[in-house]
């Protein structure tokens, strides 16, 4: 009868260190899940920021065609936390291309505008997200 004690001691101990064992990798498996949903959140906050700020370089670079038909070139903007760059290029006489590239940190949002003028309007003839 004292063995069959000392055994249902050992078989306790040894049932609370699985158990033990179990509820800590369940923890840290909850741990790293939450860092990871942390990131991906904060990836695609700032993916939208990112497009917002090239959005906002495509418009000062339409601003600049509306203000001198004849503008080609580049210029960059801060527009925090973003910064962004845009070209316009003179395709045609009557077409141009503008390309924006924005970024925050590791992320980096780019489009192409194709513009067509007129006598009197500027008509965006294509606006894409480009690779």
């Amino acid at each position: 009868m004292v063995g069959s004690r000392r055994e249902g001691g050992y078989v306790a101990l040894l049932a609370v260190l699985i158990v033990g064992a179990a509820a800590t990798a369940i923890g840290i498996l909850l741990l790293t899940t939450g860092v990871d949903s942390g990131r991906v959140a904060l990836v695609d906050q700032r993916s939208k920021q990112a497009r917002a700020a090239a959005v906002a370089c495509t418009e000062e670079a339409l601003q600049q065609v509306h203000d001198n038909i004849g503008f080609s070139g580049s210029n960059s903007l801060t527009l925090a936390p973003a910064d962004c760059t845009y070209t316009v290029t003179v395709t045609a006489a009557t077409t141009r291309t503008i390309t924006t590239t924005a970024t925050i940190g590791d992320v980096v949002r780019k489009t192409q505008v194709y513009v067509t003028i007129g006598t009197s309007t500027i008509s965006i003839t294509s606006w894409q997200e480009v690779g």
